[in-house]
């Protein structure tokens, strides 16, 4: 929970305003008071997005799927505006931090704590099919630990009976890892696929651990699809409920029901000391009066990135993962990369991202979008970047001060595969951030036939005190270029790439998308001259970017490799 700023609005609608809650790609989440004095958490669509068919469909069908769904499990649908910009929604007010916060701060729970949570998860899931709704993006981010058991939220990507999909064709919905192997091989998401992502999230709450590894997303929706889930050290007759969950055919799973009867649960989870424990409470609620400051009493109002305030003198970023209250569905498919404590680079294989697309037509400028993919080379003569990411750290940046452009030192072996849709080398740096990109990724998106590619990255959640952190975007064409910008015959393309200015991840408000487009925004330097970068069709085929934490010029480590196809290939 964080204090409300001076560019939030006083009311939403009927509802004073109290605090913040969270924020993310779709918009802002408050804490609100109606006016009988009812806690309400209000989700306020950004008004970036407000022109987006798919990004109104989605809120407004996580709107009626809320209404429509009356669970002791879900947080009920108090008011919403959902017929013109701005848009929003409130619900009740669920006090508690998520289940991937509580067991991100403790680590696994014990085997009894999990039994409990099961049961209780696996009771939420069958109120919810009762109403002949599939919830489709079970994970630990979008469970709330509540002080009368879990609730279930972020109804984003549900689907009703007879509803159509709205995710983009050939893209499964949901997250990797907790999707379900049909639905990855192209089949619909059904009762059985919430189920397998129910004994996922189990997997993370028992073992802390990501139940089916980390890396690119491609790499953990394959272990999904045919290997076996990540139980080790688990209770082995809670381990073995779980596999019975992740089982690969989906007619082999149980369902809830039979879930809850293998738990064999006998008391309440709320007298489970353990999970009273994990703050269930939430924190103390803002009891101050509504604000008469800020952009005043407004029906329905929605902060832009463009009223974002500079950063402070100092650092202060409050955590705002507990007592979340209602999870932010993220515009198209986002991938998120979590990485870990430490400042561990140099990963083999394909294990040091996670991958993904923004829908067709889906980013547009200011637009919050979907999706990172980090995957990434070695960088061109990088040394080791020196520290972690975190608080107490070092500064991210040289002694000379920060970086503008980097430039090259050794050859670029980043490079990604628009069949594959991956790059071929793992990413060299980690640290303790949430790393998100957004970037265009099929050849029939709006933006590629534009000639103009918009390309965003943020921080999903914002962080305690941490010093900055320059990120620069590198955009590589599959041919190399001379000195007059045109594309050669050399194939196997060795050079940098054309380079973005670096910017610090962390100034203003780090959950903020940042923003540059290609090819207005990057240029390279060559035998010292500065080359443009030439029009995608110059150079039709897959174009690799990467996003390098930028040290100094010729200091600077892959965190993050993507691509776009921009066209067939000539010839």
């Amino acid at each position: 929970m964080e204090a409300l700023r001076d560019v939030d609005p006083a009311q939403i609608g009927a509802h004073a305003l109290l605090a913040r809650l969270g924020a993310g790609g779709m918009g802002q989440v408050y804490l609100g008071r109606s006016p009988g004095g009812r806690l309400v958490a209000v989700k306020v669509i950004r008004d970036e997005i407000t022109g987006h068919p798919e990004a109104l469909a989605r809120f407004r069908r996580e709107a009626e799927t809320v209404r429509a769904v009356r669970s002791a499990y879900t947080a009920n649908l108090i008011d919403a505006s959902l017929a013109a910009a701005p848009y929003w929604l409130a619900t009740e007010y669920v006090a508690g931090p998520t289940l991937s916060h509580a067991v991100g701060e403790r680590g696994g729970l014990p085997a009894d704590t999990c039994r409990r949570l099961f049961a209780a998860l696996a009771e939420g899931l069958a109120s919810v099919h009762a109403y002949g709704v599939t919830h489709r993006d079970l994970k630990p981010q979008n469970v709330i630990l509540g002080a009368q058991g879990p609730q279930l939220i972020d109804f984003g990507i549900a689907r009703g009976v007879g509803e159509t999909a709205l995710t983009q064709e050939g893209q499964a919905p949901g997250t990797p890892g907790y999707t379900a192997p049909e639905v990855l091989l192209g089949a619909e998401a059904g009762a059985a696929a919430d189920v397998f992502a129910l004994g996922a999230t189990l997997a993370y709450a028992a073992t802390g651990r990501p139940p089916f590894g980390t890396g690119v997303a491609a790499t953990v929706s394959y272990r999904a699809v045919h290997e076996p889930i990540d139980v080790a050290g688990v209770e082995p007759g809670l381990a073995a409920l779980i596999e019975a969950c992740v089982a690969k055919d989906p007619a082999a799973r149980p369902d809830p029901a039979e879930v809850i009867r293998r738990c064999g649960v006998r008391d309440a989870l709320i007298d489970d000391p353990v999970y009273l424990g994990l703050g269930v409470l939430g924190e103390a609620v803002p009891v101050h009066e509504m604000r008469t400051q800020g952009p005043g009493l407004v029906h329905g109002y929605t902060p832009t990135r463009g009223e974002v305030t500079a950063a402070p003198p100092k650092r202060r970023r409050t955590a705002v993962l507990v007592a979340t209250g209602l999870a932010l569905a993220v515009v198209g498919a986002v991938a998120v990369w979590k990485l870990p404590l430490g400042g561990e680079g140099g990963q083999g294989g394909a294990d040091g991202r996670a991958t993904g697309q923004t829908p067709t037509g889906q980013t547009p400028t200011g637009q919050a979008p979907a999706g990172p993919t980090p995957t990434g080379p070695t960088p061109a003569g990088q040394a080791p970047a020196s520290g972690g990411l975190g608080p107490g750290g070092p500064a991210a940046q040289s002694p000379a001060g920060p970086p503008t452009y980097i430039r090259q030192t050794q050859p670029n072996l980043d490079d990604y595969n628009p069949i594959q849709r991956t790059c071929t080398r793992a990413v060299e740096e980690r640290g303790i951030l949430d790393f998100q990109t957004a970037l265009p990724r099929s050849m029939d998106d709006p933006e590629l036939k534009s000639g103009r590619v918009q390309i965003g990255y943020r921080v999903k959640n914002v962080l305690p005190d941490v010093p900055p952190y320059y990120v620069a975007v590198v955009v590589k064409p599959q041919h190399e270029v001379d000195e007059n910008g045109r594309s050669t015959d050399v194939t196997d393309n060795r050079q940098l790439g054309f380079v973005a200015k670096a910017r610090d991840l962390y100034e203003g408000d780090e959950v903020e998308w940042k923003y540059v487009t290609y090819p207005d925004d990057f240029s390279m330097q060559l035998n010292g001259k500065t080359v443009k970068a030439p029009p995608l069709s110059q150079d039709p085929g897959g174009w690799t970017v990467v996003f390098r934490h930028a040290v100094s010029d010729t200091e600077h480590r892959s965190v993050d490799c993507d691509g776009f196809d921009s066209g067939p290939q000539k010839g």
